[in-house]
């Protein structure tokens, strides 16, 4: 039992390792987040670049679908998180994955950019900060 134990834990380790080495999040430890699967945190990027989402312990589904534990995501650009229960306004700072997106194409100008994913309900009310999770990029 002591071998399988070890053995389990060094490729877990390995696993994480090689995961963070080629540039990926890590999900949150919690029982359910949200979290940017790419770029990683810091990243040097062209634009246009993908951005890919994840979420632990919910589902993703399209805007109107109102159901306990699900939601779709809102990718946030220099913008503060909205507040649990508010409505995430649409335009060029709030972009909506109504139709249950998981990745999108961002086209950028140069510069530094805050890139926050935001889960939220069938009718566009945030979650919060439990469910939001940011990263910085720079585009060249």
């Amino acid at each position: 039992m002591i071998k399988h134990t070890l053995w389990t834990a060094a490729l877990v380790m390995a696993f994480t390792s090689n995961a963070h080495a080629a540039g990926g999040n890590q999900p949150p430890a919690a029982a359910q987040g949200v979290y940017i699967v790419s770029p990683a945190d810091g990243s040097a990027v062209s634009s246009p670049f993908k951005v890919q989402f994840g979420v632990k312990g919910m589902t993703v589904s399209p805007a109107g679908t109102v159901a306990e534990g699900s939601g779709h995501y809102h990718l946030l650009i220099n913008a503060g998180v909205i507040p649990k229960g508010d409505v995430i306004p649409a335009d060029a700072q709030h972009l909506h994955f109504g139709k249950g997106q998981t990745e999108t194409e961002l086209r950028l100008d140069p510069g530094t950019y805050k890139l926050t994913v935001l889960f939220a309900d069938g009718l566009h009310k945030s979650y919060g900060t439990d469910m939001s999770a940011s990263i910085s990029v720079t585009v060249k």
